[in-house]
């Protein structure tokens, strides 16, 4: 099993930059991508910005030109690094991290961070 452990989540103003970790534990074999995905209430999950061991990235629409993915692959962590926050940004970060196993991908969860940007 893999756990993976949010940390930075927080309380920010509108404007401002925060920072969010993620260090992944446990059967970390096979790992292909990892990332991150926001929900605020009411809302479906969606993606941020996620990163594949190549490099390759892939951001979404309401993150580019703010938000920058990063990632320590021998540490096993990503960091998403949140600039000029606003209020929409307001949600619950899940860190995800996907493996290739011998029976297919294999996406793994972490609790999530809440982060609330206020005006």
């Amino acid at each position: 099993q893999v756990q993976l452990v949010e940390s930075g989540g927080g309380l920010v103003q509108a404007g401002e930059s925060l920072r969010l970790s993620c260090e992944a534990s446990g059967s970390t074999f096979g790992v292909t991508a990892m990332g991150w995905f926001r929900q605020a209430p009411g809302k479906q999950r969606e993606l941020v910005a996620i990163q594949s061991n190549n490099g390759q990235t892939t951001v979404g629409e309401s993150a580019k030109g703010r938000f920058a993915i990063s990632r320590d692959i021998a540490k096993n962590t990503v960091y998403l690094q949140m600039n000029g926050v606003k209020v929409g940004d307001s949600a619950v970060y899940y860190c995800c991290m996907q493996r290739s196993l011998s029976h297919g991908l294999q996406a793994s969860w972490g609790q999530g961070a809440q982060v609330t940007v206020g005006s």
